[in-house]
């Protein structure tokens, strides 16, 4: 995940005058919802003065976000379905499309989740996690993400059909919402950098995030697979999630915002998978 900006310092002034007060951020699902967009996506949205991204108001906003960003992808989809374009052509497009909406968000986390493995120690993983640069496991973390959707996007095209697209959808409000476990579970593994700027998320924000991606999810999803396929789907990402999770507490002892991003790559392969085995259709 790209590096936030941080608060404002005010400056020194005389003690004999009084310190001009700091704008208060707007608050309310709303203004969440705003938040959530900026942080997860490259579309303009309104900024407050002096702001700093809280993730415990983006996680609330989060499946609602997910729905507009995912929404420009999904209707490329579905314009690939409509015109007979090949599958896997629409597929690719449309993965093509999110990633620029998003600043390659997820590749990126997943690209750099993956060369962190390579690190000996916690101090060298941090610091590979860091690293602008991309090493051969980060090439070939990227390259499965991306591989591995497409070919799940283009194999629900061809069984589901327009179907295709709310599975799509809801594979993303889930997988986005569901990686902010990540953040609940494990505190900031340093003190600068996204997710030390964002801060620690706490249950009941957690809690009502992943309420609405589950609802959004299942609604979504549960006419083209049924609620079967809602429930493996939810039960792998909460395996997916605890892994991870227990993955690098070994590891470097908490999280990055490139490991909640790599986790949200990860959930979404493993979603769309259930949706594969339980979809159907001609092999």
């Amino acid at each position: 995940m790209s590096e936030l900006p941080k608060a404002s310092r005010a400056a020194p002034g005389n003690d004999n005058r009084a310190a001009s007060p700091r704008p208060e951020a707007p608050s309310g699902l709303a203004a969440d919802f705003v938040m959530a967009m900026r942080f997860y996506s490259l579309l303009p949205m309104q900024q407050t003065e002096h702001e700093v991204p809280d993730i415990n108001r983006i996680a609330r906003a989060a499946p609602f976000a997910s729905l507009i960003i995912a929404g420009v992808p999904a209707i490329v989809l579905f314009c690939g379905w409509f015109l007979g374009l090949p599958v896997l052509f629409s597929a690719l497009l449309s993965a093509g499309v999110g990633a620029a909406l998003t600043g390659a968000m997820a590749e990126d986390a997943i690209g750099d989740a993956m060369d962190g493995l390579g690190g000996r120690t916690p101090e060298r993983r941090l610091e590979i996690l860091r690293d602008s640069r991309i090493g051969a496991y980060g090439v070939l973390g990227i390259m499965l993400f991306v591989g591995l959707k497409t070919l799940a996007l283009a194999d629900l095209l061809e069984t589901k059909a327009v179907g295709a697209v709310l599975l799509f959808l809801a594979a993303e409000v889930v997988s986005r919402s569901a990686a902010l476990y990540l953040a609940h579970a494990l505190p900031p593994a340093r003190t600068d950098g996204a997710s030390a700027t964002a801060g620690r998320l706490m249950r009941w924000p957690f809690l009502t995030g992943i309420g609405f991606a589950g609802l959004i999810g299942m609604l979504l999803a549960a006419p083209f697979v049924g609620l079967v396929g809602v429930g493996l789907a939810y039960l792998l990402s909460a395996l997916a999630c605890l892994g991870w999770t227990a993955l690098w507490r070994h590891l470097i002892g908490g999280q990055t915002g490139d490991l909640i991003g790599g986790l949200q790559a990860v959930l979404e392969i493993v979603v769309l998978t259930s949706f594969i085995l339980l979809a159907g259709g001609p092999r």
